[in-house]
């Protein structure tokens, strides 16, 4: 039984235009299409990759 706290992330800005960095990150936190949605565990380095892509994401 697993006690690993979660993260549900949706895309919900399009990354066309965006920084190839935050492109990057976009992609390595699971998401690809626009409204596209990733579950994640919810770790320091999952929460910085949020952050640094916050205007392009939603935390569910």
């Amino acid at each position: 039984m697993s006690d690993k706290k979660t993260l549900t992330v949706k895309l919900v800005r399009s990354i066309a235009g965006t920084r190839e960095d935050h492109r990057a990150t976009v992609r390595g936190l699971g998401l690809r299409k626009l409204n596209s949605q990733s579950t994640l565990e919810d770790t320091p380095a999952v929460r910085g990759m949020i952050t640094k892509v916050q205007y392009l994401v939603k935390v569910l």
